[in-house]
């Protein structure tokens, strides 16, 4: 005698979604209770950014939340700026159930390319509640000046 099967119609868009995330470098998740099933990709982690300038340098913003300041390194190299580290998983607590874990641990880089008139030598940051602040200066040779015309 057999046994019936019960089909899922979403059970093959469930296993085409999986292979294209592992395609993607990206780890899906699951967890279940018997008939039913939570399915959830896991993004590597990378930390979110602001740029922004004015007439006297570039300034780069990143969230870095749960992240020491010993476990951020900066480097210039060719003409690319690069933040990375590694934001750890906290502790697990014995006799603790977690039901879901969502926040991303693990290490990061993010890497930007140096503009033009940008000093890559003249490079300042300070770590501060969970952002860190990047100070790129702008060369001095690139910064326009005024003439001053005068009339005769």
């Amino acid at each position: 005698m057999t046994g019936l099967t019960r089909w899922d119609p979403f059970k093959e868009m469930r296993d085409l979604q999986n292979r294209l995330s592992s395609m993607f470098g990206n780890s899906p998740l699951q967890s279940g209770d018997g008939n039913k099933e939570e399915t959830m990709t896991v993004a590597e982690w990378s930390p979110l950014v602001d740029i922004s300038e004015d007439d006297k340098e570039y300034s780069i913003r990143a969230e870095l939340p749960g992240v020491k300041k010993e476990e951020v390194k900066i480097t210039v190299e060719n003409g690319v700026l690069s933040i990375s580290g590694e934001r750890k998983y906290e502790k697990e607590e014995k006799n603790r159930k977690f039901h879901r874990i969502e926040r991303a641990y693990g290490n990061f880089v993010r890497s930007f390319s140096i503009p033009d008139d940008a000093d890559p030598s003249k490079v300042s940051a300070e770590f501060k509640d969970g952002v860190l602040n990047v100070h790129l200066a702008k060369d001095e040779k690139a910064r326009p000046k005024a003439i001053e015309v005068k009339v005769a």
